[in-house]
């Protein structure tokens, strides 16, 4: 795992010290430990996860300057992706962990138990939570890695995020689906910044960062109900 890491984060703007690789490394055997319990990844090989999870998760850094102290909530974490492996980065982020399975937040507590990191870790969906008042419009940024379409990611995670903040989606391919998302982002308060796509190093695949600038208020009838969101989106 070291060595992937070295040699894939050789050109990032973020430079890890041995006692973050470590962190990272520990974070590594307890995702293939706890993997076998649960279903958090099917990348279970040092390489798979230095380049596709970790390396990944830390593109962001190369393209997007997040304050420091910045409060950071990663919607729909899952195992963990990008939002704790940002935090082992840049210890200073304030960091949130929201997901609706509390299996995968009872993995991810205790791996900020073990490799000697914290964050604030939420049992939600992305739609309530985004409806609640402690949350809502609270962070600097939020980032997500979700699979779903950029039109219904941006209603999930826009409403998190404070006016003057931004939302960055991990895409694979994203100019499509940006294109279908313009409507959603404009009436969720938010504005396309830039997007920035590239090659994983080690032939990790192509990606894309959406960075969308949260411009205005988002109004109160958003996020609908997951059924209305799916049914009708934006």
């Amino acid at each position: 795992m070291k060595q992937y890491l070295s040699k894939a984060l050789q050109d990032f703007r973020v430079q890890l010290n041995a006692q973050q690789i470590e962190q990272l490394e520990g974070y590594f055997h307890l995702l293939v430990e706890w993997n076998e319990k649960i279903n958090l990844t099917a990348i279970t090989d040092a390489q798979g996860v230095a380049v596709k999870h970790f390396a990944d998760s830390l593109t962001i850094f190369n393209y997007i300057n997040v304050p420091q102290n910045a409060k950071v909530i990663d919607v729909g974490t899952g195992a963990g992706f990008p939002g704790l492996v940002l935090k082992i980065a840049r210890p200073d982020i304030r960091l949130t962990l929201l997901d609706s399975l509390q299996k995968r937040l009872r993995f991810l507590g205790v791996v900020c138990e073990e490799i000697g990191t914290e964050a604030e870790l939420i049992h939600s969906r992305a739609e309530e939570g985004g409806r609640s008042p402690a949350l809502r419009e609270r962070y600097d940024l939020a980032v997500s890695r979700a699979v779903a379409r950029l039109n219904v990611l941006s209603e999930y995670c826009l409403p998190y995020v404070r006016v003057g903040g931004s939302f960055v989606a991990f895409k694979a391919a994203a100019e499509e689906e940006i294109a279908d998302a313009q409507n959603a982002i404009v009436t969720l308060g938010g504005k396309v910044r830039e997007t920035y796509s590239f090659e994983l190093p080690m032939n990790g695949g192509s990606r894309t960062l959406v960075e969308i600038g949260k411009v205005k208020h988002t109004p109160g009838q958003y996020p609908r109900p997951n059924g209305k969101m799916k049914a009708k989106p934006l």
